[in-house]
């Protein structure tokens, strides 16, 4: 098992968990999303092949429309 922060919040995923794993079992669209780990934003087209590693650091934001 893998221990991450995401959020500021502690976080057990499995090892091999990719970040569109996590966005998946975080039940977080995948559009509208930023990903940020250990202080390095990691591109939407990269979500399905980078994975997490134990002690990831994992910074997430949501984009909201309005007006």
């Amino acid at each position: 098992m893998l221990e991450v922060t995401i959020n500021g919040a502690a976080h057990s995923f499995a090892a091999g968990t990719t970040i569109g794993q996590m966005l998946d079992v975080l039940e977080l669209p995948g559009e509208g999303v930023a990903v940020e780990v250990n202080r390095n934003i990691v591109p939407k087209r990269s979500h399905g092949e980078a994975l997490l590693g134990d002690g990831d650091e994992v910074e997430i934001v949501t984009f909201v429309g309005g007006g």
